[in-house]
């Protein structure tokens, strides 16, 4: 990976595999859209950018050598050899396949409290609707950072709501969840940060504790928020993937189910003609 100051922003060249819409678009985040010029617009850590596709990679609109040490090299797990991991992978040919349909997912490592509380709101919802109300919760709680653009709202803020305002703008029975949740970190209770190095198992076990989080979020925030490779969400179409895969993830991914899920959950929603009728029972 090269990384180069431009008058646009910062180039990033020679990636180990990154497609913007595989990564971006693929249902482990929900504040980026592509804008009417084909650049990807979103909000992390309270930095509004666009990210425009180049030849050899991509260049962040607006960014200088600081904000990429301090943000992107982290949040697009740079620091992570994905040709390697997906030559491991491929000696599963199932993974090997998804791998070379979609070769430009990363998992991205997103902030742990926006993760927490975005995929209380993932239950049961289609991706275009959990991004309808993660926009929304912004609007109404986040700070303004340019005109219609808002940060992710904090725990104080959250915490400080009745789960009536959340209902309002559509969460529906989630708001219990995420009025719940907000407490249980901004009162302390919950240390997201710490589930990071804690024993797998009981960082899981933590945050099966909290009101409203059952598995699959638990296993998504520690994936996605906590950057727990290991961990491997399980949807239906996952189920149906570890059911052809013979009931458990193959070897060869060791300790990186949850990136090789990614592949496997995009290849899995792109050909369900692969996996329908599948017993996952």
């Amino acid at each position: 990976m090269k990384t180069e100051k431009t008058p646009d922003g910062i180039k990033i060249t020679d990636i180990s595999g990154l497609s913007l819409p595989e990564t971006l678009d693929c249902g482990q985040c929900f504040r980026w859209k592509a804008d009417s010029e084909g650049n990807w617009c979103g909000v992390v850590k309270g930095i509004y950018r666009k990210i425009r596709k180049e030849e050899n990679g991509i260049t962040i609109l607006g960014a200088d050598e600081q904000e990429f040490e301090k943000i992107w090299f982290d949040y697009f797990d740079f620091g992570r050899d994905y040709d390697a991991l997906k030559a491991d992978f491929s000696a599963n040919e199932m993974i090997k396949a998804a791998c070379e349909f979609a070769p430009g997912i990363r998992v991205l490592r997103q902030e742990p409290w926006e993760a927490f509380i975005t995929f209380i709101i993932s239950q049961n919802n289609n991706i275009a609707r959990i991004k309808g109300i993660v926009e929304r919760l912004c609007a109404a709680f986040g700070e303004e950072i340019e005109e219609g653009i808002y940060s992710f709202p904090t725990a104080q803020r959250l915490a400080a709501e009745p789960a009536e305002s959340f209902a309002k703008i559509g969460c529906g029975y989630r708001a219990d969840y995420i009025s719940f949740a907000a407490k249980e970190v901004y009162e302390g209770r919950l240390v997201l940060e710490e589930l990071m190095t804690a024993p797998i198992a009981k960082a899981r076990e933590r945050l099966l504790k909290v009101h409203g989080v059952g598995p699959k979020v638990a296993d998504c925030v520690l994936l996605y928020g906590l950057g727990r490779a290991e961990r491997c969400p399980a949807d239906v179409w996952m189920k149906r993937v570890i059911a052809a895969l013979g009931g458990e993830m193959p070897q060869c991914v060791t300790d990186y189910a949850g990136i090789a899920q990614q592949f496997l959950f995009h290849y899995a929603r792109n050909f369900p003609e692969k996996f329908v009728g599948i017993n996952t029972k």
